[in-house]
């Protein structure tokens, strides 16, 4: 079960007008599931991504990375993504890039428009071949749901290993117009950015430019999904796509417009909720946990030592035991890579609400710390780990989970 995390009702989903979304079984790797998810978008939309770090990235990363330098260079506007489960189409050489162009012109056929106007998304098994008459055979059927208001049904049709659909929507108020934000996304395993193996979809109805759109998409995943890690590994397949449709009469160019502010705001918080969902519903997760690490000379030295310690086995499996073992902390600040790094400058706390403990200064275990104290707070499911390396002023932050026998159970068993 998720930690502290339900998926929104339906109704709290808002509606994001100039965009549709579709949803159906398809068979593509296991019968009655929904595994295929059609999303249109309004004529005119703007359309930003940000994918895989990945060097062995997936077909349709490619053929998203290609139609949308094309259409920032000039050609049509994206009007459509199609997004299948099951199989991931990574690993699959020229066959998986036609099947992913297959996809895409399969699509742009009955929906009116270009192949090149169309993004694909695959996620599930790697190394496999997609099905692609499956996938084709079942659009009609995902078209015709197409609906404005089928994001709760979207945000269940693209799970994988998910125990619950993950979804976020806000509202902003600009000029008496209001603005409509909504985004759905998925993953559990296999995460740790830059991207994680996850699948992102926001979409907005202010009108944004394309340049505008892209800085603020990659600010919004820098402050999210590149702050989450559940095993440490970066997938194939990793996307997040912000699509602006320009149907709520509001329009940003430069960002200085009134109204900007608030709609960035809203557009990032969309992205960490739905970030933290997937952290929340990491494989196995049983506790929620954020590193924050201050006092660095930058945030990139602080989210090199918060991933350290977000990423070590020792320290997330005495976190799921509740064993208060925390020089596996300060072992993973040591490791983090930092050569100047002064020991005896670094604090470290545990927090869970108001509770907070002293665990480390001055180079080892804190005068008052008490162990009891430490298995006090790690019995609760929301903790943070707290360090101050006492070298400048730059802090960051990255969430993650613990590691359970569950999660062990769920990647030995994800093929069967």
């Amino acid at each position: 079960m998720p930690v502290n995390y339900a998926t929104p009702a339906p109704e709290a989903l808002f509606p994001v007008a100039g965009v549709g979304l579709g949803v159906t079984e398809a068979g593509i790797r296991k019968a009655n599931r929904r595994d295929l998810t059609v999303i249109t978008l309004a004529e005119g939309s703007t359309v930003a991504g940000v994918f895989t770090a990945n060097r062995f990235c997936a077909a349709p990363v490619q053929v998203c990375r290609s139609h949308l330098a094309a259409a920032r260079d000039g050609a049509a506007g994206i009007r459509a993504l199609v997004v299948n489960t099951g199989i991931a189409n990574a690993g699959t050489g020229a066959p998986g890039l036609a099947t992913a162009n297959a996809t895409c012109a399969a699509l742009a056929e009955k929906l009116g428009v270009t192949a090149g106007q169309v993004l694909p998304f695959s996620t599930g098994v790697i190394l496999e071949p997609l099905p692609v008459d499956r996938l084709v055979a079942g659009l009609p059927a995902a078209i015709a749901d197409l609906k404005a208001d089928n994001w709760h049904a979207a945000a269940h049709g693209i799970m994988t290993t998910d125990t619950v659909a993950k979804a976020a929507s806000r509202r902003v108020v600009v000029d008496g117009k209001t603005v409509t934000l909504t985004g759905i996304s998925k993953g559990a395993g296999m995460i740790r950015p830059n991207m994680a193996t996850m699948l992102g979809f926001l979409a907005t109805d202010a009108g944004i430019a394309q340049s505008l759109l892209e800085a603020v998409t990659k600010e919004a995943a820098d402050q999210s999904f590149n702050c989450i890690t559940v095993d440490g590994d970066t997938s194939t397949n990793d996307s997040f796509v912000v699509a602006a449709t320009g149907q709520a009469g509001v329009a940003f160019v430069s960002g200085n417009e009134p109204g900007w502010a608030e709609v960035r705001t809203a557009l990032i918080d969309v992205a960490r909720e739905l970030a933290q969902a997937i952290v929340r519903d990491g494989e196995g997760a049983t506790k929620f946990m954020a590193v924050a690490v201050e006092g660095g000379k930058t945030r990139e030295e602080c989210r090199q030592v918060a991933y350290a310690v977000a990423h070590s086995p020792l320290v997330k499996t005495a976190f799921f035991a509740s064993d208060p073992n925390l020089g596996r902390i300060l072992a993973a600040v040591g490791y983090a890579g930092i050569a100047d790094l002064d020991v005896d400058g670094i604090r470290v706390w545990l927090a869970a609400g108001d509770d907070t403990v002293l665990v480390a200064e001055h180079g080892g275990r804190a005068a008052a710390y008490r162990e009891e104290d430490g298995a006090r707070v790690m019995q609760s499911a929301e903790i943070t780990v707290r360090i101050d390396l006492g070298r400048g002023s730059a802090a960051g932050t990255v969430w993650t989970c613990d590691f359970s026998y569950d999660y062990v159970k769920i990647n030995a068993d994800y093929r069967s």
